[in-house]
């Protein structure tokens, strides 16, 4: 019987990462991973750029600020940089701290994990999908959906959340963390495209513009972001709302109701804009829009202010409508009805609870031995290089500790 020093279940970003980590103190590893290869999510990351890391990064920057502070200081952006530097990845980092491969290609990792795998001899078992776990020794015995059987001393579960489920992310690591005696908190799609209600899309589809947008319930701010944002025929996306999508799915998961506020004038006072009116007062009202918002903009804005025509001269509009068309320039909302879901979001919110797991080591406080990593894990980041800072992160310390440590049950 073949007993390894640690098993990985997942080949993903965490569980490579965590495979180097293990390696590097001295483990012998085996990775189990169910498609038939290896690190394919690391692929599509950062619109195949891979944006794999923030030097920006704050506990704040996270859902469990607290938490993620431990591992970080442990292993965090700079550790990750000088990592992987040290394998031959040059960083470039660009605007709001987000960092790149110098080679922009997100194939420079997997091509290094490969390398480095085969260099270790890391042992790889592709096409193994582990639906079984169970204690028998001091040992878990993992058995696979073909009846194959592994043996291993410590265990690390890798396996990802519910996004991007083509890349192997299915959410089958909660059920197995489940008949381990972990609980899962409510998982939601995050970093996903907002569903919004308004007669309008279709008219919009398309039309992308650099704006502060706040998610809102009832007049209470819940969230800001600004930067561009992109209408379509469901609803609404680009980075911005990406950043408000977590923040919306929760309130949203608790049955209220959330808007967004898009406000499309940010560096002319309402005073400048009455102004305008008054010597455009002659001017057609759709005319005297253009060149102030975006011209698929003005007539959704005479309809949301109630001005059914639109070449009536500005004079001539009721001034409650024409002061209502002000008010949309700087307040414009829009019910937030859902998200796409899982398949197109980049990350998962919610995951393997907690309150049972090592805030130092990742490992488990019910099994000695067992430690997670990764998405699979109730942490999710912004957008821009934090989660897969959580997946290195995550992976490294896990693999250090897995090897580290000598507990028995």
């Amino acid at each position: 019987m073949n007993i390894f020093d640690l098993t990985i279940i997942g080949g993903g970003a965490s569980g490579l990462m965590a495979s180097l980590s293990a390696s590097d103190h001295g483990s012998k590893v085996l990775i189990l991973e169910k498609n038939n290869r290896v690190g394919k999510k690391i692929l599509v990351t950062g619109n195949g750029r891979c944006n794999y890391t923030n030097v920006l990064l704050k506990k704040d920057d996270f859902n469990r600020p607290d938490f993620v502070e431990n591992i970080f200081n442990q292993f965090g952006p700079a550790e990750t940089i000088d990592y992987f530097e040290n394998l031959g990845i040059l960083p470039k980092v660009e605007d709001e701290g987000k960092t790149y491969p110098l080679s922009e290609q997100a194939s420079t990792f997997l091509d290094i994990f490969l390398y480095e795998i085969e260099k270790r001899n890391i042992s790889v078992e592709l096409e193994q999908e582990v639906t079984k776990i169970a204690k028998n020794n001091g040992h878990f015995v993992l058995t696979t959906k073909d009846g194959k059987k592994y043996y291993t001393k410590k265990l690390i579960l890798s396996t990802g959340g519910k996004s991007m489920s083509l890349t192997g992310s299915d959410g089958s690591g909660y059920e197995l963390a489940h008949v381990l005696g972990h609980k899962t908190t409510e998982v939601f799609p995050a970093l996903v495209k907002l569903r919004l209600d308004s007669p309008h899309l279709k008219h919009l589809s398309g039309v992308k513009i650099n704006s502060r947008v706040d998610l809102l319930l009832g007049e209470e701010i819940m969230q800001s972001e600004t930067g561009d944002i992109l209408f379509a025929n469901y609803g609404i996306s680009g980075p911005t709302i990406l950043e408000l999508s977590r923040k919306a799915n929760e309130l949203m998961n608790k049955n209220k109701k959330p808007c967004i506020r898009i406000i499309l004038i940010q560096s002319v006072s309402k005073a400048k804009i009455i102004e305008r009116f008054n010597q455009f007062k002659d001017k057609e009202i759709s005319q005297s829009l253009v060149g102030l918002i975006n011209k698929r903009f003005i007539s959704v804005l005479l309809k949301e202010s109630g001005i059914d025509k639109s070449n009536i001269l500005v004079k001539d509009i009721n001034k409650s409508q024409l002061f209502k068309l002000i008010d949309l320039l700087y307040d414009w909302r829009i019910q937030v009805v859902g998200s796409l879901g899982f398949e197109d979001s980049q990350v998962t919110a919610g995951g393997i609870d907690l309150s049972l797991i090592d805030n130092l080591t990742l490992e488990s406080k019910i099994h000695n031995g067992l430690y997670f990593t990764g998405e699979v894990l109730d942490i999710d980041g912004r957008c821009g290089g934090y989660n897969l800072q959580w997946a290195w992160s995550s992976g490294y310390v896990a693999g250090k500790y897995a090897s580290l440590s000598d507990r028995n049950d």
